[in-house]
């Protein structure tokens, strides 16, 4: 399990995140959501170990993170940022190869070779396995860098808006490709997520974040109700359940319930 207690992070006299004590579930989809400005990124790449925090204490497994080596972690925990930074040319298979470096260190062994297979079929991109990731669309380009987080085989996923940009039909094959991490492999993934109706039918829990501090945790059933949303987000909401899932207006809620 990742935890965090009394985590502050600060940039000068402006504070990012503060007292923040959380726990992950492990072998659970958490949604980090609030608006903007909240703290879900910085929050994100704490865990990560791409930012430090300025005071208080993170812990994997009951150890501090800080005093688990870099490439012991990286085996452990694998993040996607929200504009991968990747100029070079490569094909999507060479590319979800960079997953295995923390074990290979780049001479690929017949196991390597193995499980990069598997993350292709995984995400069912053996059509595009010898496209080249600059002339993928932005879906599929997502979908080739979560390949490559799945291939490093690590049993937390970390994702900074991995919705971003994406059209209706991608963001659902994320969606449910995480789920199925999950459901099917036990690993535990957290990701920043703005879209509220994803969070609330994907997600097992949710942490919700409001000027630099967590603001609502628990399960989805727990948070997600209009009275919460109403007070996190500013907004007025309605929320419509069934066995499908849960569907969060926004957008009119006085016109929705006046036409039920």
């Amino acid at each position: 399990m990742i935890s965090l207690r009394h985590v502050y992070k600060t940039y000068g006299t402006k504070h990012v995140l503060s007292d923040v004590s959380v726990q992950f579930p492990p072998g659970q989809v958490t949604s980090l959501i609030g608006p903007n400005g909240a703290g879900k990124t910085t929050l994100l790449m704490l865990i990560a170990r791409l930012l430090a925090p300025t005071r208080g204490e993170l812990l994997i497994g009951g150890r501090s993170i800080a005093d688990v080596p870099i490439r012991e972690y990286a085996r452990r925990v694998a993040t996607l940022r929200q504009t991968p930074d990747f100029n070079l040319r490569l094909t999507v298979e060479e590319l979800v190869a960079f997953g295995r470096f923390p074990y290979s260190r780049g001479a690929l062994t017949v196991q390597d070779r193995q499980v990069i297979d598997e993350a292709i079929e995984f995400l069912s991109l053996q059509p595009l396995r010898l496209s080249y990731i600059d002339e993928l669309s932005g879906g599929q380009r997502q979908m080739a860098f979560l390949a490559m987080t799945i291939a490093q085989q690590t049993d937390y996923l970390l994702l900074d808006e991995p919705l971003n940009n994406l059209d209706m039909k991608h963001a659902v094959k994320i969606m449910r490709a995480l789920r199925r991490l999950c459901d099917e492999q036990g690993r535990t993934v957290i990701l920043v997520v703005h879209d509220i109706n994803f969070a609330a039918n994907y997600s097992d829990h949710i942490v919700a974040m409001k000027n630099g501090a967590v603001h609502l945790r628990g399960p989805v059933a727990e948070v997600v109700t209009e009275a919460h949303l109403r007070d996190l987000f500013d907004l007025d909401f309605e929320i419509l359940q069934s066995e499908q899932g849960f569907v969060c207006n926004y957008f009119n809620p006085s016109l929705s319930r006046e036409q039920i």
